[in-house]
């Protein structure tokens, strides 16, 4: 393994703006869909919500002081749609003001902006109007699109439409997990298309105002059959590789749907929602694919033994199905170590996804680790520092994983740790941290942990492979 990195290689951290930034109505921001969501009796543990949060929207200018302490060459954070267009009525001017004045501390500090558009949080008027189920959401999307660049596009480089949207789609509108909270198989399909209908015609308007460096950012794994020997598994592992990756893979990068994920779906006519010339908007040119990933997933297709629990995704709440189709999945769990998530510690999962996008998408346009972390219950020592020796170890052997990637082929730019500061983590609330910087959620102290300290001395240099 080569001890150095590509010339230019980006290291950065990324947020998202519901997690962080609280002042959830403050200067004309109204409700978005997490705002309604943690509102729902049992929806978010402990009835937290991101009324608050870590308080970013105050404390920005001191958090992007960390972010310089650290050496980020790039910080990646999402804008809200809730606070940019309220109820989508009209551009708010305040709103806009903050993320104007976010983008100027950071080119300050010599930090490079990395803008993600949706990261979620579509303000609740339209929603109470199908949100992404209808069709006409993906064009409010490309007029808000329009009016973040026509603010920003003098200083933003770097543009991402969406970030995750299997979450936003799949896992809000038929798991029930994600805010709206839905538990509809056909409304997620047509969640699904109208995305990526949104990114292809955000692609297109930010291209026309001159935008040069358009990405997407996608969750993705690697479908691993429990028992290669069993078909049932293994078809398994292909039908969540249809749903989980080839579903927004291929729309985004060929222009086309995967012929199985169809047959997997028929049954929910998702054909009648892709309307003519839609596809080749979804596929228009982008300059970069972000890559999320945490884990893989072990997947079978045999039936639990009697008196079994199901053992679901980790992300999943007990009894609920993040996917269309998934009734007969599971996931079985294999003997690795886990993080406070419940997911998987196999760093090799990152650099064989790296390597396989490479050589299954050759016309991939380069590749960006755009989330990678994981979440353990540290706290403050005596000493007053916060001693994350497991987050610190998985960091160092997923920066291992990316360097193997790109010693055998893969073109990977950049990575992003995921989270730059404890958060609001969706449906888990205040209870788990994947910070590099942790927050007391009471005083909104700011501690940089000892994982942050290690990713600050391996963006300076320091970086040396540990296998």
């Amino acid at each position: 393994m080569t001890n150095t990195f590509p010339p230019g290689f980006l290291w950065g951290s990324a947020t998202a703006a519901a997690q962080i930034e609280g002042a959830a109505h403050e200067d004309g921001k109204e409700d978005s869909i997490w705002d309604a969501y943690a509102r729902v009796p049992g929806a978010v543990a402990n009835g937290h919500t991101p009324e608050v949060a870590v308080d970013h929207y105050h404390r920005m200018p001191q958090d992007v002081a960390l972010m310089k302490r650290l050496g980020l060459g790039s910080y990646r954070f999402s804008t809200s749609w809730a606070r940019v267009k309220p109820g989508d009525r009209f551009v708010n001017g305040k709103g806009l003001d903050f993320y104007s004045r976010l983008v100027d501390e950071l080119l300050d500090a010599d930090i490079l902006p990395w803008l993600t558009l949706y990261h979620w949080d579509l303000p609740q008027a339209l929603e109470e109007k199908g949100g992404w189920t209808n069709r006409d959401t993906a064009y409010r999307f490309q007029d808000y699109a329009a009016a973040v660049y026509d603010r920003l596009g003098d200083r933003v480089q770097h543009w991402t439409t969406f970030n995750e949207p299997l979450c936003s789609s799949l896992i809000g509108y038929a798991g029930g997990e994600h805010a709206p909270g839905r538990q509809e198989p056909r409304a997620a399909l047509a969640a699904l298309h109208h995305q990526h209908l949104a990114h292809g015609l955000a692609t297109g308007v930010l291209r026309e105002l001159g935008a040069q460096n358009i990405g997407i950012t996608l969750n993705l794994t690697n479908a691993i059959p429990d028992d290669p020997e069993d078909e049932r598994d293994v078809d398994a592992a292909r039908r969540l590789d249809a749903l989980w990756n080839r579903a927004f893979l291929e729309p985004i990068v060929l222009g086309r749907y995967p012929a199985d994920l169809l047959e997997d779906v028929a049954k929910y006519r998702f054909e009648e929602f892709v309307q003519q010339g839609d596809l080749e908007i979804i596929a228009a040119l982008i300059d970069f694919l972000g890559v999320n990933h945490y884990h893989d997933d072990n997947v079978s297709g045999r039936p639990l033994p009697e008196n079994a629990r199901p053992s679901l995704r980790p992300t999943d709440k007990p009894g609920r199905s993040p996917f269309v189709g998934s009734e007969h999945l599971t996931f079985p769990t294999r003997r690795l170590p886990r993080t406070a998530m419940d997911w998987e510690v196999n760093p090799d999962g990152l650099r064989t996804l790296l390597v396989r996008l490479g050589r299954e998408y050759p016309t991939l346009p380069p590749l960006y680790v755009t989330e990678n972390g994981a979440a353990y219950d540290d706290e403050v020592s005596e000493d007053g520092h916060v001693h994350d020796a497991q987050r610190t170890a998985y960091i160092r052997a997923h920066i291992d994983a990316v360097a193997a990637a790109i010693d055998e082929g893969a073109d990977v730019r950049g990575y992003f740790v995921w989270s730059l500061l404890d958060n609001f983590e969706w449906a888990w609330g205040y209870n788990k941290r994947f910070g590099i910087v942790r927050v007391d959620y009471r005083t909104q102290e700011r501690i940089i942990k000892d994982s942050g300290l290690e990713y600050a001395r391996i963006i300076a240099g320091e970086y040396a492979p540990s296998r």
